[in-house]
C-alpha cells in the first residue's frame, strides 16, 4: 500500500519536475543586437542595426519548449551615416521618417514566438509573429550558434548566440524606394541573455 502511494505521488510530480526544467533569460541589451541588409541598387548590400533592444526568453530543454519575446525601439536605426553635412538629412535621419520606420507613430516593433523547435536540447528555430509599423505578420528566424555557460568574469549563468531570417518589407507597408532600394530583408541577430 504504501510502495502504491509512493509511487502514485511520483508520477504526480513528473509534471511538475518537468515544468521546473524551465529557465527564464533576460536579454543583456549591451551585447544585443539585430541587424539588418537590403540591396542597394542592386551594387552592394547596405547594412544596419538597432541599438536597443530587450527582451525574455524561456527555454525547457527537457520538454523541448521555448518562447521568445522582443522590443526594439525604432529610432535606435543607425547605419553609420549620421553626419548629413550640406544634404537635408542623414540615411538614418530618413530611416526614422515616414517612409521606412516611422518612428515617431511606431516608436517600437515586436517579435513574439509562436513555437520553437529543437535540435536535440538546443533551439533550431524560432516560429513568430514581427509587428512593425502596426502589422503583424508571420517570421521565423534559423538559431545558426546557440551556446550556454557560465560568464568568465561576472560567473552569472547566459545562454546567447546568433540567428538569421528574411522578410519583405513592402509586407509592412514599407515600399518606399523599392525596386531600386531592395524589398527584401535580410537579418543578423547577435543574442547574449542572463539567466533570473
Amino acid at each position: 500500500m504504501k510502495k502504491a502511494f509512493l509511487a502514485a505521488a511520483l508520477l504526480a510530480a513528473c509534471p511538475l519536475a518537468a515544468h521546473a526544467q524551465a529557465e527564464n533569460y533576460k536579454i543583456d541589451s549591451l551585447h544585443s543586437y539585430p541587424h539588418f541588409g537590403v540591396d542597394h541598387f542592386g551594387v552592394s548590400m547596405i547594412w544596419g542595426r538597432f541599438d536597443k533592444m530587450g527582451g525574455t526568453f524561456s527555454i525547457d530543454r527537457a520538454g523541448k519548449k521555448g518562447a521568445v519575446e522582443l522590443v526594439i525601439e525604432t529610432a535606435s536605426v543607425t547605419t553609420g551615416d549620421s553626419d548629413k553635412g550640406s544634404r537635408p538629412r542623414t540615411r538614418d535621419e530618413h530611416l526614422r521618417q515616414a517612409d521606412f520606420f516611422n518612428s515617431a507613430e511606431f516608436p517600437r516593433m515586436t517579435y513574439k514566438s509562436t513555437n520553437v523547435k529543437f535540435n536535440g536540447d538546443a533551439p533550431s528555430e524560432i516560429e513568430g509573429q514581427l509587428t512593425l509599423l502596426g502589422v503583424t505578420k508571420p517570421l521565423n528566424i534559423k538559431v545558426d550558434r546557440w551556446t550556454c555557460r557560465e560568464h568568465p568574469m561576472n560567473k552569472r549563468a547566459m545562454c546567447g548566440g546568433d540567428a538569421s531570417g528574411s522578410f519583405k518589407r513592402s509586407d509592412f507597408g514599407m515600399k518606399f524606394g523599392i525596386p531600386a532600394v531592395g524589398d527584401d530583408v535580410r537579418l543578423k541577430i547577435n543574442f547574449e541573455a542572463y539567466k533570473e
